[in-house]
């Protein structure tokens, strides 16, 4: 199992009030699953990623990464863990504007103990980018590439490291519908040569490429159903909001 998370709860003091983010989240995710975590705004979707992306801790509850407790774990570890068994996709890209694809990609193992030598590392950021599709794109700046293409770059970036499980919020936010498609079509590639993947979004075609919905609600799983039966759900609950309209 490469996520455990066991009654995860997360309070937010706003001067004097107390804001529920999160409350009593169970999950389980295996190895290999592609799953989309999904909810309107406030429900708590990127307040779980962050904790399940050990960037935030939980007020209460048990979280285990691939066999690892997490909970407990210090700021020191924590980051150890992010950068060696997590990898990472946003809306914006976050790409440095002045540097090269390639250059990007690398990044991370200059900053990473285990990084290698230079020329280790600038094989190891080539073959990640020739497996996304951008050989032939390597030595141009951000500025130069489409919004699919930096996406691309970004998830080039997340895989160096081979980690544990990809998390991706809201990847195709910023992108038009056809490269949306491009971009999860990728995503499923990387699925089906065994990478574990975790996407944040609020679009149902993007959910509608993942194997497994899991729906929030008011910081609660209101739903987790394989995709086949997240749809059929769906569209029952459509109709019978058009035979009572």
């Amino acid at each position: 199992m490469i996520i455990e998370a066991r009654g995860l709860a997360r309070l937010y003091r706003v001067g004097v009030e107390t804001i529920h983010a999160l409350r009593g989240v169970d999950l389980d995710v295996e190895g290999n699953e592609m799953v989309a975590i999904m909810g309107s705004s406030g429900s708590g979707k990127s307040t779980l990623m962050n904790i399940l992306g050990c960037l935030d801790r939980p007020t209460a509850g048990e979280y285990r990464l691939d066999g690892r407790t997490v909970s407990s774990m210090g700021s020191a570890e924590l980051a150890r863990v992010r950068n060696e068994r997590i990898g990472f996709v946003f809306q914006s890209f976050e790409l440095l504007p002045r540097l090269s694809a390639l250059a990007n990609v690398e990044l991370p193992l200059v900053y990473s103990r285990g990084g290698g030598w230079w020329g280790s590392r600038r094989r190891r950021a080539k073959a990640a980018l020739e497996r996304v599709g951008l050989g032939n794109r390597m030595h141009h700046r951000p500025n130069q590439l489409s919004g699919g293409q930096k996406q691309r770059v970004a998830i080039a970036r997340a895989i160096l490291g081979d980690p544990a499980i990809l998390m991706a919020d809201e990847p195709t936010g910023n992108l038009d519908s056809t490269t949306t498609r491009e971009i999860m079509d990728l995503f499923a590639q990387l699925h089906s040569e065994g990478q574990t993947i975790l996407i944040v979004t609020h679009e149902d075609e993007v959910a509608a490429s993942c194997r497994r919905v899991v729906r929030l609600r008011d910081g609660e799983v209101a739903s987790d159903l394989p995709i086949e039966r997240d749809v059929a759900v769906r569209r029952a609950a459509e109709a019978a909001i058009e035979v009572a309209s």
